[in-house]
């Protein structure tokens, strides 16, 4: 009985982020003329910006809302060059199983490797149009190429969901949104439930530092049933890093 609980939720919880794939880029992300917007850090309790002035004009208060909070998560610049760690759980009635992975990401590539329950350590690389897969220990690997849907720095192959879902939601499908403090990183919070998600809700803390994924959490009722929370990243790559197949061939290296 454990197994088939661990089963379900384990399917559910893939069903749920290819449906939020699908949702994300099956329609237009960015909607042109967005005003900017200065970032309040997560303690202020008007979760409100300063107003500022660069060369470029003013910078325009918002306040965290689930009305703004696209509009917020739109002005998010994303590192590429980064290196962190993640840890990606699962939860069902009577157990639970966590993944540990690390992830390095720079102009376009990105290599996740991955340490399973079972032991095994997968690794998956991506850039120029392509993925290769394979574990420890083997000296062949997989490729194929990437789909031009497939979300930006290999977000599912690191096991997490893609918070670029945010964009595509309806409005009245945000049901709470603000400034948080996740793990000591200052983030913007998106809270969102739909038709889609077959009563399951969904939770992301995005970094206002880095624009990266902070943490997120798949809900059943009150109950949490997948959670992945990161590491502040290392900013950038570390350099000399190698992104090689594993017979040593190297497609590219760090700066």
């Amino acid at each position: 009985m454990e197994q088939k609980n661990r089963l379900r939720i384990a399917l559910a919880i893939i069903l749920l982020i290819s449906l939020a794939m699908l949702t994300s880029f099956g329609r237009v992300l960015f909607a042109r003329d967005v005003p900017r917007v200065s970032l309040a850090p997560p303690e202020s309790s008007a979760s409100s910006s300063k107003d500022a002035s660069n060369q470029e004009g003013a910078l325009l208060r918002v306040e965290v809302t689930p009305q703004t909070v696209q509009e917020v998560v739109r002005t998010l610049d994303r590192v590429n060059s980064y290196y962190r760690e993640l840890t990606v759980e699962l939860f069902w009635s009577g157990g639970s199983s966590s993944t540990q992975v690390l992830v390095w990401a720079d102009q376009g590539w990105s290599h996740s490797q991955q340490a399973l329950p079972s032991g095994a350590v997968r690794h998956d690389l991506e850039g120029e149009g392509t993925r290769y897969a394979w574990y420890d220990g083997d000296e062949a690997y997989l490729s194929a190429p990437i789909p031009e849907e497939t979300p930006v720095e290999a977000d599912l192959s690191q096991r997490i969901p893609t918070y670029e879902t945010v964009l595509a939601l309806e409005p009245e499908q945000i049901t709470a949104a603000g400034y948080e403090d996740r793990g000591g990183i200052p983030c913007v919070y998106v809270e969102y439930q739909g038709q889609a998600l077959m009563g399951y809700r969904q939770r992301y803390w995005v970094s206002v530092n880095t624009g990266l994924l902070a943490a997120a959490e798949t809900l059943s009722g009150e109950d949490v049933v997948y959670r992945m929370s990161a590491q502040p990243a290392q900013t950038p790559c570390p350099s000399g890093t190698s992104f090689a197949l594993p017979g040593g061939e190297s497609l590219h290296q760090a700066p």
